[in-house]
């Protein structure tokens, strides 16, 4: 039977524009790639700029993985005026005036920064009975989602024109920039929603790396700008570099010795390439994802 000519490998950083859904660049992506195995890392609203990972071909299982990675954002909020869907493509509900001072502000963005309870937007993604939360909202239901734990690490401000706060927000995943806009808007006392977010960084990749949709439009661009697996797996992880009989037993979804480390590693034959992503576990250190298979029979006897 003819095998099927493999397709790339790696990861595009996309700067995403306003306007198009995060569905709407890997279709966008699907098509200069030439491929149909493209997925992303964590949902960019259409409103909302910046990087956005696309994952091609086998590096698409890296994308559950960088999706619980920190991010950081750019964004700006609208004191005074709360909206349907805490940012300014929903309807307007209340205005109010704004009279917060700075000292006042900043106490209430310390209060939101650190590990805190949210509770998501009704338009957010979060699934209620198996449907995601702004479909039901969207119907006409009623939507009452339950708080969640996250970690807001920074929320600064970084300028002020009148009721328009322009802020810098590290936080972990999960976390909604719209419910921080929601929420300092209502412990000042004046309501308040996002009217502008850009995402300038997820894990290690940041908007420096990022690339337009144009830009990637150009004959060959996509393949000069993929992340190949080895890289991605090697900025992505902690690296352990692994002996020939390592990389071989990975190859078969064996275990090997730990790494020692708590969170997971990428591990690289002796030649570089990526062979698996591993974490230690009951002693061991055992194969999460891998990448490189096994050499087969011939390979193996070639070898000895």
């Amino acid at each position: 039977m003819k095998r099927e000519a493999a397709g790339p490998d790696g990861l595009l950083v996309v700067d995403k524009p306003a306007g198009w859904t995060s569905h709407d660049v890997v279709g966008r992506v699907r098509r200069l790639a030439g491929t149909r195995k493209v997925g992303h890392a964590g949902t960019l609203d259409p409103m909302a700029t910046g990087v956005l990972i696309c994952g091609i071909g086998r590096a698409t299982r890296l994308l559950g993985h960088l999706a619980l990675h920190d991010k950081t954002y750019r964004a700006t909020i609208r004191l005074g005026e709360t909206t349907t869907t805490d940012d300014a493509e929903g309807a307007t509900l209340e205005r109010a005036p704004v009279s917060a001072e700075p000292a006042g502000i900043a106490a209430a963005m310390a209060v939101l920064t650190g590990n805190i309870s949210q509770v998501p937007s009704t338009v957010s993604a979060v699934k209620v009975d198996g449907r995601r939360a702004y479909a039901r909202a969207r119907a006409g239901e009623k939507v009452s989602l339950p708080a969640r734990q996250v970690r807001v690490s920074r929320f600064d401000l970084l300028d002020r024109s009148g009721a328009d706060l322009d802020v810098v927000v590290t936080c972990s995943s999960g976390t909604y920039v719209r419910a921080l806009a929601r929420d300092l808007g209502a412990a000042l006392g004046c309501g308040g929603h996002l009217t502008a977010l850009r995402r300038t960084r997820v894990g290690a990749f940041d908007v420096e790396r990022a690339h337009g949709l144009d830009e990637l439009a150009e004959p060959g661009a996509v393949s000069r700008q993929l992340l190949s697996l080895d890289e991605a797996v090697a900025v992505t992880f902690p690296r352990r570099d692994l002996t020939p009989d390592e990389a071989r037993e990975l190859g078969f979804g064996r275990r090997i010795t730990p790494s020692g480390r708590a969170e997971p590693v990428g591990a690289f034959a002796p030649d570089g390439t990526a062979v698996a992503v591993l974490q230690d576990r009951d002693g061991a250190a055992r194969p999460m994802l891998v990448f490189a298979p096994a050499p087969a029979p011939a390979e193996r006897g070639a070898a000895r």
